[in-house]
């Protein structure tokens, strides 16, 4: 004698091997012993075995039409042995019975289960919803298909193309293209950035990096929203001064400029100008609201996102050869290079050249100014800055620049096509702590340091950066910058570039001019603008770091060298001696911190910007002296 029973919802027969009434000692068709109830058992049959009967009525409910069974079917609830005597016309056999009875619980869109073996039809609005349901479902399984056999050969589906920055960055699972997205990764071996590289949907691995940033920082897109012009300052008297600028070629946004007027008694006036776009602007207008939200300039090789529309920049730019609204602090210098006085103004500054670096470092450098050379414009007027800021730096007692880091300057050359996309990338060195990056950094550290003192001793809120036992913050009260060596410091010296800055010119303007501060003391917007602030601009400062580290790969890329020099920071972590380039080389023997080693680069990957190098020889240890007065 045999049963069929429902265990773990699954159909199993067995053989009988004692019957106690009230259960039974069965064995399943795989050898396994049961011990199971009699309410359990849902049918129980002579032939065929127990394997046939499953095999046969498996076999045999799949030729059943479930819709016809549903029609033929009664209102009320029924058992299948007696549904399946009325469908065959007759005493079912086993086998009919459980056909029935597997067809019934295979389809429950169109029969309820209202216990072990009992059934009933499911009502016809609920069952026109349950297929109306299928049917969607597996139209999305079509699309889903259907999208990913494109990604797979290499085409862009259109309805994935809509939805390409949220696909990358920040994908929802739950629709039907990220579904056939991850499907095609799955099937190609590919992620999802090298997977839309190889669709076409994105132009490089440059694109992959910057849509990233715009799509966290600037979700609306770069372009500005409409506003109001600039208001052009009145009634402000001119400087009877030439002021000329010092700046990097690429810079548009000239913020700060210089003047040195001889004066009739002897020594000189000396004058900072910054330029005034709190002139042009109230706090609460329209351009206010796009600088706060911008809250700084987004600085990358080859590229930038200015904080301020350019008509603005251009109208407060200080551009050569034209009257532009400055806020100047002057500063009365003996022929002893003492300061004897100081005033600050708001005025009109005539500019007449915007000096490059590139032009000056060759005649104005370390040597020319100990050994001499050519003449040049503005030789004069250079020298005596220099002087200047020799003697303000060491009256503070900390050196404006460090003088052993080098910086990297970075140049795309958009217009030229490498295997990587567009951008020829070109990297210049270039030794911080030059003659013209101490002169400026000291001018600026002193017009920053006397207009915050000007803001604390009026009563007036301003941003301050200082510094505690190493640690930088940011503050709304005046506190020592003791890495500067000042009592306090606020940022001040570029507006166009920085909300901070622009913030503070308000207020510097406030005082000078008797106005009202744009903001009163303990405002909670000051502090919601220096909070933002801190958080945005690390975040806009870690995206030029990642995007510097990005064109190091393609400078590797385009040179292509077999080798490389590098020098050991730690463990198996090196920097390049020709780009500012640090990875690790798994490969590198242990060495002295400082040792010059030789690489051969193995491979690159854009999208993870990574490095693949093996260690070749040690070029040259760290001279003893210089190794222990590191620390290591």
């Amino acid at each position: 004698m045999y049963v069929l029973f429902e265990e773990d919802g699954a159909f199993k027969a067995g053989t009988i091997l004692a019957d106690n009434d009230a259960s039974l000692q069965v064995e399943t068709t795989h050898g396994k012993r049961v011990k199971l109830k009699r309410a359990h058992v849902l049918l129980n049959f002579r032939e065929p075995s127990p394997t046939d009967l499953l095999s046969r009525a498996e076999a045999a409910a799949e030729q059943l039409d479930i819709e016809f069974l549903w029609e033929v079917c009664g209102d009320e609830e029924f058992g299948f042995v007696e549904f399946a005597a009325e469908y065959q016309g007759h005493p079912p056999t086993s086998v009919e019975a459980a056909a029935i009875l597997l067809r019934l619980h295979s389809s429950p869109i169109w029969f309820h289960r209202k216990g072990k073996g009992r059934f009933r039809k499911a009502p016809t609005e609920i069952l026109q919803a349950a297929l109306a349901g299928l049917e969607k479902k597996r139209q999305q399984a079509a699309a889903i298909e259907h999208m990913r056999a494109e990604l797979v050969e290499g085409r862009m589906p259109p309805e994935l193309a809509a939805l390409l920055p949220q696909a990358l960055y920040r994908p929802d699972r739950n629709r039907l293209e990220i579904k056939a997205l991850e499907a095609a990764c799955v099937d190609t071996g590919l992620t999802v950035p090298r997977l839309l590289l190889k669709c076409g949907a994105l132009e490089s691995s440059h694109d992959f990096h910057f849509n990233r940033f715009l799509f966290e920082h600037f979700p609306e897109g770069i372009a500005f929203p409409a506003f109001d012009a600039p208001a052009a300052p009145a009634g402000l008297p001119r400087a009877e001064v030439a002021a000329f600028s010092i700046d990097d070629a690429t810079t548009t946004e000239i913020d700060d400029a210089f003047s040195v007027t001889p004066r009739p008694g002897g020594g000189w006036r000396v004058g900072i100008h910054i330029a005034a776009p709190a002139l042009g602007f109230e706090r609460g207008s329209t351009l206010d609201g796009i600088a706060r939200r911008r809250l700084s300039t987004v600085y990358m090789p080859g590229n930038k996102i200015t904080m301020l529309p350019d008509e603005v920049v251009t109208a407060f730019t200080l551009a050569e050869g034209r009257d532009c609204p400055a806020v100047s602090l002057y500063l009365d210098v003996n022929a002893d290079l003492s300061v004897s006085s100081q005033e600050s103004r708001v005025e009109m500054v005539p500019i007449v050249a915007n000096l490059r670096h590139h032009d000056l470092e060759p005649v104005f450098n370390d040597n020319t100014l100990v050994n001499g050379g050519p003449e040049f414009p503005w030789q004069r007027e250079l020298t005596v800055l220099w002087d200047l800021a020799t003697v303000l730096e060491a009256g503070r007692g900390k050196p404006a620049t460090n003088q052993t880091q080098v910086d990297y300057s970075f140049y795309v050359d958009w217009n030229t096509q490498t295997g990587d996309g567009p951008g020829y990338i070109s990297i210049g060195e270039r030794l911080r702590g030059s003659p013209i990056d101490k002169l400026v950094a000291e001018l600026m550290i002193l017009a920053n340091t006397t207009w915050g003192k000007l803001l604390d001793q009026a009563g007036v809120p301003g941003l301050y950066r200082a510094q505690g036992g190493g640690k930088v913050r940011m503050t709304t009260v005046a506190a020592p910058h003791e890495g500067l060596g000042v009592d306090c410091y606020a940022w001040s010296s570029s507006p166009l570039r920085r909300y901070v800055d622009l913030v503070n010119q308000w207020q510097i303007i406030a005082v000078l001019t008797g106005g009202t501060p744009a903001f009163a003391p303990k405002s909670a917007d000051l502090m919601a603008a220096l909070r933002d602030f801190e958080l945005t601009y690390a975040a806009y400062a870690d995206f030029q770091r990642q995007m510097e580290r990005y064109w190091c790969l393609r400078w590797l890329r385009q040179h292509a060298p077999e080798h490389v020099e590098a020098k050991v920071i730690r463990d198996n972590l090196v920097r390049l001696e020709n780009v500012p380039l640090v990875f690790k080389v798994s490969s590198l023997p242990l060495q002295l911190p400082g040792s010059r080693v030789k690489l051969a680069i193995e491979g690159s990957d854009l999208l993870d910007v990574e490095v693949q190098a093996r260690y070749v020889a040690t070029l040259a240890e760290p001279d003893p002296e210089e190794y222990a007065d590191s620390g290591f």
